[in-house]
């Protein structure tokens, strides 16, 4: 079994002269490093990774530089541009008005007159119902803050109007669904 164990020993000596390995700690290991690079090309290609990658990068960011300009630019329109359509739409009563005028300072006819102001009158709410506008309905029901601005407290006629809106100042109103201005209201207490 010695026997053996010298041989392998052998063996495993002869091929490391073979391999030309240096295995003594106190040498310096480093004459594989004064050796040039190999493949000298894996360096090239990293390189030109990373400058088409800085290019892209670049790109990226000029892109989406001008793509928030751009929307900037749109939002900005837009804003300008958000209620003409609304406006185009009360063109038609505006019209209206004018006749009403004319017609007012040319004639007598109160009942005649009172008609057709009430009409233009109708023509601008439906036109408004049209756009989104609703009313907000407050007399008769609970104060609620998140509805109602109180700018007087009175007395309420009955115990039932206690807590509740007596009067309505200023109509509050609705624009598709979302509260746009409150109402102004007198509550009883």
């Amino acid at each position: 079994m010695e026997e053996q164990e010298m041989t392998n020993n052998t063996a495993s000596a002869e091929k490391m002269e073979g391999m030309s390995v240096n295995a003594d700690e106190n040498a310096a290991g480093t004459t594989h490093l004064n050796e040039p690079v190999a493949d000298e090309s894996v360096v090239e290609k990293l390189e030109a990774e990373l400058q088409e990658q800085k290019d892209k990068y670049l790109r990226l960011m000029a892109e989406f530089d001008n793509f928030r300009r751009r929307t900037a630019k749109e939002r900005l329109e837009m804003i300008q541009t958000a209620g003409k359509d609304v406006i185009q739409s009360l063109l038609d009563v505006l019209d209206d008005c004018d006749r009403a005028e004319k017609q007012l300072n040319s004639s007598d006819n109160i009942p005649a007159q009172k008609e057709g102001v009430q009409l233009v009158f109708n023509k601008l709410r439906s036109v408004l119902l049209q756009k989104g506008l609703k009313p907000l309905e407050s007399v008769q029901t609970d104060f609620d803050v998140e509805k109602h601005e109180a700018i007087s407290e009175i007395q309420a006629p009955s115990e039932e109007l206690k807590g509740k809106v007596i009067d309505e100042v200023i109509k509050g109103y609705y624009l598709n669904d979302k509260l746009i201005r409150f109402a102004k209201v007198v509550v009883g207490k």
